[in-house]
């Protein structure tokens, strides 16, 4: 078709279409290529039965889609585009005169092809301006992600099943990246990396959609972390104290109650105004709906969120969680608001991200990952602030978890994430297996904001019970073996065994500040030393309801303000000196003479 002078300059176009265009509609097309590209334009024409109301014209890189399916899908992109969390009454106008004004227009879209397809990677040619991070439409609808630029094709990552894909398949840019919806809608549900609901609850109602990446807040965006965020376990709010806007790892081997700190963590947070989130990568699904069922049971899901990227999910949807639950984290702290958020585990993130590297046919590096693994975690752990007055005050508190190999903390990524981290908590098997729980290891955890994190009552009630623990076990170690113990070293012993017992905590009770301060307050005068160290926690629970009944409006006084005047401390020690000369090793408590 056409009969104009080929040059080098000359640009090829092909049209598809079920009928030949006539001699003027293809003078018409070729005048308006011409004038859009400048220079002299050759048009084919291909016959396709399937385009019976429309064509596709593509030129170059360029495709021009006048099909049904193409305007459809024009009018779709401009309802999406309407504001997110309009009134009921005000969406229905607005879609009215959406559908009013819109008419299909010839745009140039950028459209490539499947090269090859498998294991939830795709490689696509004919998309040279394409952009990392970008978002592709594939064939059915299914979504992609660019993940990785070469010179001639792109490789990108799939989520959803690839079944509908196959080498040839055609893929639009969007020109967008990825992105979840997120809303006041989506407190108590349970969401997949996507952001759509998978509890059965119905359909959530966005407010906002955002990027999944996105730079962490500057320097002059923060303001030091000075606020705590209490995790209602004395073994880590006395020694370890986590800060909001800090980011704690918590780390160790399988099953040795990690989950289990960030759940108590989490319920501990019932009315105090912080929104949980907690992402779920590379589990079980029936535990995380055990998880799920535990914080409805304790009213906890009435602040929390659950993303869920389950081990039967795709290593894309794995790899994307906890971007996904961090956009959602960012959505409540930009509007002046805390946010706790856990990350369950990073382990299993880093071997998704593995496993995508290596499909993609990146290089491998040290334990078989690749080079910018480090970068995977600190671009997202980042993005943890505690934000400046000007910009709210909202923050975002995260609780990265790690698996460790036989307790190797010097292992490949342990070792990155402890170097992103402002402290970790490490839990220990041996302590775990001899029932202390939480089975928090003194000499190797650490919380690098400290006491800046704690209220001025613990930081005086805690005073040097970190210390008096870590002798306690050097002395354990040498003493073992030894049957002739001093009286002063058998104190010591004994006093070591009755803070170890003191710091044992069931799961789902985590204690008030008041009680927490209590405890150390007693503790740390050593006014339980006689106490058998069998009998310290049974002491201790009815020590704090004695002092509950008699100072009630003391304990209230220090879970609101935070302080702990002189004279409330003597008072303490007074009711609990009182009570302890009543006290019996059974449990009970002798009855006063008077009746």
């Amino acid at each position: 078709m056409g009969n104009r002078d080929t040059s080098s300059e000359t640009l090829h176009a092909v049209l598809r279409s079920a009928e030949r265009p006539s001699w003027p509609q293809e003078e018409r097309m070729i005048a308006f290529l011409e004038h859009k590209y400048g220079q002299l334009v050759t048009l084919d024409w291909v016959e396709d039965p399937a385009l019976r109301d429309g064509f596709l014209l593509k030129v170059g890189l360029d495709t021009y889609d006048w099909s049904v399916e193409g305007r459809l899908r024009q009018f779709k992109d401009a309802m999406d585009r309407l504001e997110h969390g309009e009134q009921e009454e005000d969406i229905i106008p607005l879609i009215r005169e959406t559908v009013r004004a819109w008419k299909p227009r010839v745009a140039a879209e950028e459209m490539g092809q499947v090269l090859t397809v498998g294991d939830g990677i795709a490689t696509v040619s004919g998309l040279s301006g394409a952009m990392y991070g970008e978002i592709l439409i594939f064939s059915g609808g299914i979504r992609g992600m660019i993940q990785d630029l070469r010179r001639e094709e792109v490789g990108c990552i799939l989520f959803g099943d690839d079944a509908e894909i196959e080498a040839g398949s055609p893929v639009r840019r969007t020109g967008r990246t990825a992105g979840v919806p997120v809303g006041e809608g989506f407190l108590g549900r349970v969401v997949d990396a996507l952001g759509a609901p998978i509890d059965g609850g119905g359909e959530i109602r966005a407010e906002s959609y955002r990027p999944v990446e996105r730079p962490a807040p500057g320097i002059l965006d923060r303001q030091p972390v000075n606020q705590p965020m209490e995790t209602g376990l004395l073994a880590i709010d006395s020694m370890f104290p986590i800060g909001r806007g800090q980011r704690e790892l918590i780390i160790g081997d399988r099953q040795t109650g990690k989950t289990a700190i960030a759940l108590d963590t989490m319920l501990n947070q019932k009315g105090k105004d912080v929104i949980c989130i907690y992402v779920a990568i590379g589990q079980k699904a029936s535990s995380v709906a055990q998880l799920v069922e535990t914080l409805r049971r304790r009213g906890a899901m009435d602040y929390t969120i659950v993303v869920s990227a389950s081990a039967s999910d795709a290593a894309p949807l794995q790899y994307i969680a906890p971007y996904a639950g961090c956009a959602l984290a960012e959505y409540f702290m930009e509007q002046g608001r805390d946010v706790l958020i856990v990350y369950d585990d990073l382990s299993k993130h880093a071997v998704a991200y593995r496993a995508l590297s290596l499909l993609l046919g990146r290089s491998p590096g040290r334990e078989a990952y690749p080079g910018d693994v480090f970068y995977l975690h600190s671009r997202l752990l980042e993005r943890a602030a505690h934000l400046s007055e000007e910009k709210g005050g909202g923050s975002i508190t995260a609780l990265p978890i790690v698996e460790t190999q036989a307790g190797d903390v010097s292992a490949y990524i342990p070792t990155n994430i402890i170097s992103i981290t402002d402290g970790q908590i490490f839990l220990e098997s041996e302590l775990f297996f001899a029932g202390q729980r939480p089975a928090v290891n003194v000499g190797l955890s650490v919380s690098r904001v400290g006491g800046a994190a704690q209220t001025k009552a613990m930081k005086s009630a805690a005073g040097a019970i970190r210390l008096d623990l870590a002798q306690y076990r050097e002395m354990e170690v040498f003493t073992q073996f030894s049957s002739d113990l001093d009286e002063t070293t058998r104190r010591q012993l004994t006093y070591g065994q009755g803070l170890m017992q003191l710091l044992r905590q069931p799961q789902y009770h985590p204690m008030a500040q008041h009680e927490q301060v209590i405890t150390l307050i007693c503790a740390m005068a050593h006014l339980l030393q006689d106490v058998p160290p069998a009998q310290v926690p049974a002491c201790n629970r009815a020590l704090l309801e004695r002092i509950r009944v008699q100072a009630a409006e003391l304990c209230r006084d220090i879970d609101r303000s935070g302080r702990l005047e002189p004279a409330d401390r003597e008072r303490i020690l007074a009711i609990a000196r009182d009570f302890l000369s009543e006290w019996r090793p059974s449990g009970s408590v002798k009855q006063h003479a008077q009746q």
